[in-house]
C-alpha cells in the first residue's frame, strides 16, 4: 500500500470537514437549529477516520482497530444528537447565541460552521497518530481499547440516565442526582474527554504521543472553558436556582467523586 503523509491526511480531513459542515449548515438553515453543527462535526470525524484508515501508514490491524473505535464512538454520539435534533427544540446554547447575535446571525452562522470544519482534521490527528504505529497489536492497544470501552459505555449510561429522568413530567425543574450524576455534575462530558485518552494510551512511548495528546487537551478546553460546562451551569442555575446551587456545593463539576456533605451556617 502506498501510504500518504500526515499533512496529506490532515488535508483530506479538512476536505471532509468542509463537506460535512456544508451539509450541516444547509440542514441548520432549513430547520432553524444551529445544533446541526454538532452533528456535522461528529459525522466529519467518522468519515475522516474511515478514509484515513485506508491511506495511513502503520500496521493494518491497528488502523482497523482505531477506525472502528472512532466510528463506533461517533455513531453513538451522532445517534444521540440526531434524536435530540428531531425531537426537541433548539439547544439552549444556540438559542442564547441566536438571541445575542440578532440580525447578525445570517453573517455569523456560516462562520461558526466554517470554524467547526477546521476541528474535523484537528480531532482526526489523534486517530492518524495512532494509525501510524508499526508492529503488531500489543498491551498498549488492548489497554487503549479498555479505556475506549469504559468511556463510550460511561457516556452512554450517563446520557440514558439523564434522558430517563427528564422524560418524567414530575421531574420538571428538578436536579438529577442519581446514578453517575451523583458523582459528577457532568459525567457525560467527563467520559467524552476520557474517550480521547484511548489514543494517547495507544501511542505512549512513541513519537506519536504528542499529536495524540492534542485530542484530550482540546476537548478539555472546549468542555471546561468554552461550550460545555460554563453554559450548562449558567442554564441550570437560571432554571433550577437554589436546587442546582446546592448540587454544585456537594458534587464535583467534572471529575467523578463521592458527594460532599453540605455545611449549613448556624
Amino acid at each position: 500500500m502506498n501510504c500518504v503523509s500526515v499533512w496529506e491526511l490532515l488535508g483530506l480531513g479538512l476536505g471532509i470537514g468542509v463537506i460535512t459542515m456544508a451539509v450541516a449548515y444547509l440542514a441548520a438553515r432549513r430547520r432553524r437549529d444551529i445544533g446541526w453543527v454538532d452533528m456535522g462535526w461528529a459525522s466529519g470525524v467518522i468519515l475522516a477516520a474511515i478514509t484515513v484508515a485506508g491511506m495511513a501508514g502503520g500496521n493494518g490491524w491497528r488502523r482497523t482497530l482505531v477506525a472502528a473505535m472512532a466510528v463506533l464512538w461517533g455513531l453513538r454520539l451522532a445517534a444521540h444528537m440526531l434524536k435530540r435534533l428531531l425531537s426537541q427544540r433548539e439547544d439552549s446554547r444556540y438559542v442564547v447565541l441566536r438571541e445575542y447575535w440578532g440580525e447578525r446571525t445570517r453573517i455569523y452562522l456560516p462562520l461558526v460552521f466554517a470554524a467547526e470544519a477546521l476541528l474535523v482534521p484537528l480531532f482526526a490527528l489523534p486517530l492518524i497518530a495512532a494509525m501510524q504505529l508499526d508492529g503488531g497489536l500489543g498491551v498498549r492497544d488492548w489497554l487503549a481499547l479498555l479505556v475506549w470501552a469504559m468511556a463510550v459505555a460511561g457516556e452512554g449510561v450517563a446520557d440514558a440516565q439523564l434522558a430517563r429522568f427528564r422524560s418524567a413530567p414530575r421531574n420538571r425543574g428538578k436536579t438529577f442526582r442519581q446514578g453517575l450524576w451523583r458523582y459528577s455534575r457532568h459525567p457525560n462530558y467527563f467520559f467524552e474527554w476520557v474517550h480521547w485518552w484511548a489514543y494517547v494510551v495507544m501511542t505512549a512511548g512513541t513519537i506519536w504521543f504528542w499529536p495524540a495528546l492534542l485530542g484530550p487537551f482540546v476537548m478539555g478546553v472546549f468542555l471546561l472553558k468554552l461550550t460545555g460546562i460554563p453554559h450548562a451551569e449558567r442554564q441550570a442555575l437560571a432554571h433550577r436556582g437554589e436546587d442546582y446551587a446546592a448540587y454544585q456545593r456537594t458534587t464535583n463539576a467534572f471529575f467523578p467523586w463521592f458527594p460532599r456533605k453540605e455545611v449549613r451556617d448556624g
